[in-house]
């Protein structure tokens, strides 16, 4: 399929308009002045001619012989900002037209939408200005709204509290028994990647200790520190153990307000592990089943069952950790709205303080193989999560973190849910990008706030064995790192 730009060049923009509609796809561009098509060929044209005062901006799709165009005139000169919002919402009509669907986000692309809203609040904006802003400018639907200025409410407080001195800091762990379907991280299964985890550890620690020196030097203080993955409880109880004594005895956790491992999958959790991480001082854990459809499990090729999450799940309670997490996934393979309710509803009765429920992402990098067509937009995945978004918030759940990815089906969004005043700080401060986040580990991106509001990363080597390879230059970027912070 072709995008052809005719008098712009919104490419970014408007090819994220169409994976709206048509994800995990990939496009030819052509910058042509006039349209080269056949009335056969599937094409999505899109034109600013400039006039002597203003432009006519309009848009012309066709896609298995049937057509849609848009077109507006814009009356006076405006940015190049404006003209591509213009196009995009004209792009997205049309579309829309042709697909019979409105994505509720509108024409918002971005992972972080209520990063917007957060800025609207900060600029003084009454909630019905951001509710206009987001409908008309944004085409998004009122349901999206309403769950974008709730997550703003929820994250106020949080978002109030970081120190300008403070930092947060994430681990990296790669590995995991065995590969999801669905899964595009960064993480090696265990079987392929045994020979190497100790030496990766035994780097990661001399990261930990370069990185600690540097912190201490500038006189910052660690805020909240996640243990991610991949499946750090892949780790066994002494590596897990060696891994946590490391971070302890190197920074100062004195301040430290959450400390989180996401223990992840029920195969990999022992209660020797929670045992370790308790008294190592993580207080939050992640255990995530996804489903609790035996069936679901094992068409997306994880292994463990339903009972196994149960099982870890009591044992965490047990252990006393302060929060526990559960992840969930809408619309996995197989999975029906029916078995997705009973999910949400089995989740409640367990009363975990945080919920998060995500939409599957179709990436190309994972193994589910989903044909791109038209018939990807048809499913039942928005009916989950409208599900799961009425029986949360009765049950007394909060939004307080959401974000986006690429491909999502159905348009929809990953929301994190907490119940008594329990968000996580570490995600909040990630998706809104108001703290300094210093990243170890393979796969890891640092993320530094400056001054300004800017944002500069360091990104360390993707793969284990990259990193094991070339460890003393990922200590050079540790040095590249103390640039940004002391500035």
């Amino acid at each position: 399929m072709t995008l052809q730009l005719s008098g712009h060049n919104f490419k970014y923009e408007l090819e994220s308009v169409l994976k709206l509609f048509i994800p995990a796809t990939r496009f030819s561009f052509c910058y042509d002045e006039v349209p080269f098509f056949t009335a056969s060929d599937d094409y999505f044209f899109t034109r600013k001619k400039q006039l002597k005062s203003g432009a006519l901006l309009y848009v012309v799709c066709n896609i298995h012989g049937k057509s849609a165009r848009r077109a507006q005139v814009l009356k006076e000169n405006i940015s190049d900002y404006e003209c591509e919002l213009v196009l995009s919402r004209l792009l997205y009509l049309a579309l829309s037209e042709l697909f019979s669907i409105k994505p509720k986000w509108g024409i918002i692309t971005g992972v972080r939408p209520v990063k917007r809203v957060n800025e609207m609040l900060e600029n003084g904006c009454s909630e019905r200005e951001i509710r206009d802003t987001l409908k008309e400018r944004f085409l998004v639907s009122d349901e999206k709204v309403d769950i974008a200025l709730k997550t703003a409410k929820t994250q106020r407080k949080a978002l109030k509290t970081t120190k300008p001195d403070s930092v947060s800091l994430y681990v990296s762990i790669p590995f995991c028994p065995s590969r999801c379907s669905y899964c595009s991280f960064v993480s090696q299964s265990v079987d392929k990647a045994f020979n190497i985890i100790d030496e990766y550890l035994e780097n990661l620690k001399r990261e930990i200790e370069y990185t600690a020196s540097i912190v201490n030097r500038l006189g910052l203080t660690l805020d909240t520190i996640y243990i991610g993955g991949g499946t750090p409880t892949t780790l066994s109880e002494k590596q897990l153990l060696s891994l946590m004594e490391k971070i302890s005895q190197s920074f100062d956790l004195s301040t430290v307000r959450e400390y989180t491992v996401e223990a992840g999958r029920a195969d990999t959790i022992t209660g020797e592990k929670l045992e370790v991480i308790k008294e190592m001082g993580a207080e939050r854990i992640s255990i995530n089943p996804q489903t609790l459809s035996d069936d679901v499990l094992k068409a997306i090729d994880r292994r463990h069952t339903v009972e196994q999450f149960y099982k870890s799940y009591d044992l965490a309670r047990n252990v006393g950790f302060k929060a526990i997490n559960t992840d969930l996934i809408a619309g996995l393979p197989t999975d029906t709205v029916l078995s997705f309710e009973n999910t949400i509803n089995g989740i409640l009765k367990l009363k975990p303080e945080n919920i998060t429920v995500h939409t599957l992402s179709v990436k190309r990098a994972s193994n589910i193989n989903i044909n791109a067509e038209l018939s990807v937009l048809e499913n039942p995945t928005d009916k989950m999560v409208e599900y799961a978004t009425s029986a949360l918030l009765e049950n007394g759940y909060n939004p307080y973190y959401l974000y986006r990815q690429k491909n999502m089906v159905g348009n929809l969004e990953n929301i994190g849910w907490e119940k008594g005043g329990t968000p996580s700080l570490y995600n909040i401060f990630i998706m809104e990008e108001n703290q300094s986040i210093i990243a170890l580990g393979a796969g890891a991106s640092s993320k530094i706030v400056m001054k300004d509001k800017s944002l500069n990363r360091v990104f360390n080597y993707k793969f284990p064995l990259e990193y094991n390879k070339n460890f003393d230059l990922m200590l050079a970027k540790k040095d590249e790192l103390e640039g940004y912070l002391s500035e």
